[in-house]
Formats: C-alpha cells, structure tokens, sequence
C-alpha cells in the first residue's frame, strides 16, 4: 500500500453528522452505508460519534480501501469494507445479511488519494498517463477513450458529462493529433484542449481542460450510469426515519439526486382529492430547501468544497397522517385553479405560502 498519497479533509464533515444523527442515534444497532467510502474520513467520524453503528463502506478503488482499512482498524469488529461500485449496493447488503439501512451517504467525484496521485491521470496540471480509472482493476482507460472514439462520440461525451461549449473543436483536435501519434499523456491533452478553445473563452471559467478531463473521468468509471440505479436503490433500503445524504460537485451529479429524492417527496394521489389515498402519499421528506452550499470557513479551509452542493431527506412512516405542508397546499390550489368548474377568477395566490427557492420540490426541509 504504501505511504498515503496527498491529503484528506471531509467535506462538510459537521453538517453530515448532523443530518445522520437523528437516523443513526438511535435505540439499539443501526446500520450505516458510506457508499463512497475513499479515505473513510466521514466514516471513521460516524463510527466515532456512534458507538451502536455498523458501518458497510464500499470503494471501487482498491488504494483507497487499503488505506481506509488502516484508518478504521480500531472499529473491525463493526466494520463491512466492500470493492464494490455504489450501484452493486442491493447485491453487497444482501451478501451481507443486512435486508435495510438506517443512514447512507454519497461522497460524490473524484476522491483527494486521486487527484493528489500524479500516476493516476486525473489531474491536467500534471503530467501522467491517462487512466483516470478508479478501479485499477478493470475497464477502459482514458487513454483507450481518446484513441478510438470516433469523433461523434468523443464531442458527446465532451457536451454530455463536461457541458463543453467547444467539444466539437476538441474532438477534431484530438482526432488529428491522435493521426500523428498516439496520446497517452495527461499534460498533451491538456494542451490540445487549451489551443482548441479560444483565447478569450481561454481567461474566465478556470483551466481550460478542467471540463473535458471531468467528461473523461465520468466516461471512463460510467459514474452518471452508476449513480442513476444508486440513488433510488439506497432509497429503497432505507428504514422509516432513515436518512440520506448526498454531497455532489457537479451540476450533472446534482441534478440526478434532485430527481431521484423529488420523486419521492411528492403526492401521487389525484390533485383534487382532499386526502391522500393510501400509497399515494410522500414516502420521503428533504432535509433542507434546495441544495446547501459550504460556508466562506468551510471553503478557506477545504478548497475542494467550493463546489459541493448537499441534499438529503428522511424516509416517512407510511401509516403516519402526513400532513400537506404549506408549499403543498399552495401547488394544489394553485393547480386546482385550472381545473374546470374550480377556483375563482378572482383568486390571486398568497405569497407568504409560495414556494420561494425555485428548485421544484413539493415538501420543504428542516432547514439548516
């Protein structure tokens, strides 16, 4: 294994505690999942704050899982590590005995132990082999993606997992560079990319090869692929007033786990009903309105939290009286309105009980 490569600070390390506390603090054993388990640092402060809770930590990266099971060595006799992907979560829990959990969470991207390994090819600022495979073990390289993509596919996957305005410029870059010579190294990409933009979309937004390296890098660990079965399955094991949390650090990771908790935190009974069916009713309810966003201390201290976004939600007792919050009041009138035979022509909605932050959920959080 070796010495621990780079450096390793968990991301809004409090405020997850705080948001699993209530799920993993309770009476008797609990079972937690660090479906993203790297260097186990919200793990072994899970353990720590909880003396009760089982941990199951999956990784793909065999490094990082060596090096977690160092960290965690003390808690052995209440830790699962897995070489697992996060969407092989159903199957791990079922090899495990465990048929539900009580709290899960999603440490979203690329981990410090990659980033800071100059040899795993994750990084434009140095030069190494391009890899960018967080399981060693298997799959494609990202070598292999950029000398044998055709150019079609190389600009879909620029535009689709690096939102790249300029994919299609690249993809011809590569694909003539590629005619030359093959390219195997981090630092020419890098350069490719960079003469490919041009120079005043060159001096805002950061390194010019930041998005195609995360295109790559999403490609190659089929990380989008992964994380649309990962989300609803961990949903799904969660026992009732179990809780997850998701930490992303792109708008593509984001906008998944946005999808995945509206679902559940929606009414799927018939909007002019004046109670719920049963089995139509909310199974989830999130956490916090939005996404939450690090604190200025946070960020002076962690660079790499700049852009994490935080969601989470609780699963609901089924055979508890839910009752509709204000924002669902509001999106009932609101519809009913339009519903022939209701509503006034006069009626003008009460701002007071207008959903306000724009993101399209129907229960509100708990707040932060």
């Amino acid at each position: 294994m070796g010495e621990l490569r780079g450096t390793h600070v968990p991301v809004l390390l409090e405020r997850c505690l705080e948001l699993l506390a209530p799920a993993l603090g309770r009476s008797g054993r609990t079972v937690h999942v660090d479906a993203t388990l790297g260097l186990a640092g919200h793990a072994e402060a899970v353990l720590a704050a909880h003396p009760n809770t089982v941990l199951i930590g999956l990784d793909r990266d065999t490094e990082a899982l060596a090096h977690a099971r160092v960290r965690l060595a003390r808690f052995a006799d209440r830790i699962h590590l897995e070489h697992a992907v996060y969407d092989e979560l159903p199957e791990v829990l079922d090899r495990l005995g465990y048929p539900a959990v009580d709290g899960v969470l999603f440490d979203l991207g690329v981990s410090s132990l990659q980033l800071d390994a100059p040899d795993r090819g994750f990084a434009y600022a140095q030069d190494a082999p391009l890899d960018m495979r967080m399981d060693q073990t298997r799959g494609v390289t990202a070598e292999e993606v950029v000398n044998t993509y055709s150019h079609p596919e190389l600009a879909r996957v620029l535009r689709v997992y690096g939102e790249e305005k300029f994919a299609g410029r690249i993809a011809s870059a590569i694909i003539r560079e590629r005619e030359r010579a093959r390219i195997t190294s981090s630092a020419r990409l890098a350069e490719l990319v960079r003469e490919s933009i041009p120079a005043p979309a060159r001096r805002t937004g950061g390194h010019p090869a930041k998005r195609t390296f995360q295109a790559l890098r999403i490609e190659v660990n089929r990380e989008l692929v992964a994380l649309e079965t990962a989300l609803p399955a961990a949903l799904d094991k969660l026992t009732v007033g179990g809780r997850m949390v998701v930490l992303s650090y792109h708008s593509l990771e984001d906008r998944l786990t946005k999808q995945a908790l509206a679902d559940r935190v929606r009414s799927k009974g018939p909007i002019d009903l004046p109670v719920e069916l049963p089995g139509s009713g909310p199974t989830f309810r999130l956490l916090s309105r939005g996404a939450e966003l690090p604190g200025e201390a946070e960020v002076a201290a962690n660079p790499r939290a700049a852009s994490v976004r935080l969601r989470a939600a609780e699963r609901l007792d089924p055979e508890a009286r839910q009752g509709r919050t204000d924002r669902e009041r509001y999106r009932r009138r609101v519809k009913a309105m339009h519903q022939p035979g209701t509503g006034s022509p006069g009626f003008v909605p009460d701002p007071e009980s207008a959903p306000g932050d724009g993101n399209g959920t129907d229960e509100e959080g708990e707040g932060t």
